[in-house]
């Protein structure tokens, strides 16, 4: 059944008051995921809690849901609260040595570029470099190479596929943060191999802040030790009348690396807005999103903006970003806030990044605002 976009719009209350094109900032949380966390708080009252280890299957269903949802397999999936955890997490655990490189792309977001510096200290090279140089930029040094699905600012969107076919008989570990597209862009962990896929729900996957999961790949899994050890660490932790004194034995699945309790709340929003999408069908979504992505292109071509999308093929994605050569990408974004239109400035770039919620009429408000100086 085809979906009716202007009747979903109804999950979105903010989009009553505002035209929002920002989704790549923050993602408008549905109606149906703001239910399933009131659901959650409710059943605590009417139990006290005293089926929270049933908590624990409802998470493991979220699991299968997203491992359904990027192509990879329940197993491969651990719940975190931030990107920032996962690469953290990788990073923290490799043993360096002086002259290992990571190498991530040009203008990416500073999650790749913090950890990895700061590793300098350890003799550790940090390479950045634009994506027309990014094969030559990888040496038998290069341990890791880490990128997103698309440039937060700029809107590149890199071969993965190829990128995974370079690295993996090179023994190169390949980081992908897949926070700025999941949600939006389909994606098959099961034809692209990743090492350590990542996912912050709170943008394109519509779910509160504290809400997200990683994918581990197996291999991996065998080499990576947890960062965090809790009471869920140990393997038999379900028994929780006689939790295991001693070294933990950890489990083989990815859920090892989650510790202990969890943020439920925020866990059963993502668990329905994934639900949501599955039912849509990611293919009916990517394609609604890449319609509105190349309308808003044209809108801001008409306003008179350069697009680097215009210039080479690895832009097409939801993040439209643009150059006007006579006003200022931060100052222009404040103007229309002033306008009820929400966009973003990024590195000089306007950044306006559409989702499946919004429609014509949207672009229509913005193609306005900006006539208006």
């Amino acid at each position: 059944m085809p979906v009716d976009w202007r009747r979903l719009r109804s999950e979105f209350p903010s989009l009553a008051a505002w035209t929002y094109l920002n989704t790549a900032t923050f993602g408008q949380v549905p109606r149906r995921a703001v239910q399933s966390v009131q659901d959650h708080f409710a059943r605590r009252d009417r139990l006290a809690c005293g089926d929270f280890i049933e908590w624990f299957d409802d998470m493991d269903r979220i699991r299968v849901l997203a491992a359904r949802l990027v192509g990879c397999r329940p197993s491969d999936v651990a719940f975190i609260v931030n990107a920032s955890t996962a690469l953290s997490l990788l990073l923290g655990s490799l043993d360096w040595k002086p002259g290992d490189q990571i190498v991530t792309l040009q203008d990416e977001f500073p999650n790749h570029y913090y950890y990895a510096a700061d590793l300098r200290r350890a003799g550790v090279e940090f390479v950045e470099t634009p994506f027309e140089r990014f094969y030559d930029a990888l040496t038998p040094r290069t341990r890791v190479v880490a990128l997103s699905t698309v440039n937060y600012s700029t809107g590149l969107r890199p071969p993965l596929q190829e990128i995974s076919a370079f690295l993996r008989p090179r023994g190169i570990l390949f980081y992908v943060d897949g926070t700025q597209s999941v949600g939006a862009l389909r994606i098959d962990l099961a034809r692209v191999h990743v090492d350590l896929f990542a996912v912050d729900a709170y943008k394109w996957l519509l779910s509160p802040n504290g809400a997200g999961f990683m994918c581990v790949h197996p291999e991996l899994r065998a080499r990576l030790a947890p960062s965090v050890i809790g009471w869920r660490s140990h393997r038999d932790w379900r028994n929780h009348d006689h939790l295991h004194h001693g070294a933990p034995e950890f489990k083989t699945e990815a859920e090892k690396y989650e510790g202990g309790m969890l943020p439920f709340a925020v866990l059963y929003a993502m668990g329905a807005v994934i639900e949501m999408l599955l039912e849509m069908g990611p293919e009916v979504i990517e394609t609604r999103v890449m319609e509105l992505a190349g309308k808003t292109r044209a809108v801001l071509r008409a306003a008179g903006a350069e697009l680097p999308a215009d210039r080479s093929p690895y832009y097409d994605s939801p993040i439209v970003a643009a150059r006007f050569p006579d006003r200022d990408a931060s100052a222009l974004a404040r103007h229309l806030k002033t306008r009820q239109v929400l966009v973003a400035a990024r590195h000089g770039n306007l950044r306006v990044s559409p989702h499946f919620y919004n429609d014509e009429t949207d672009l229509d408000r913005l193609a306005s605002a900006l006539r208006q100086r």
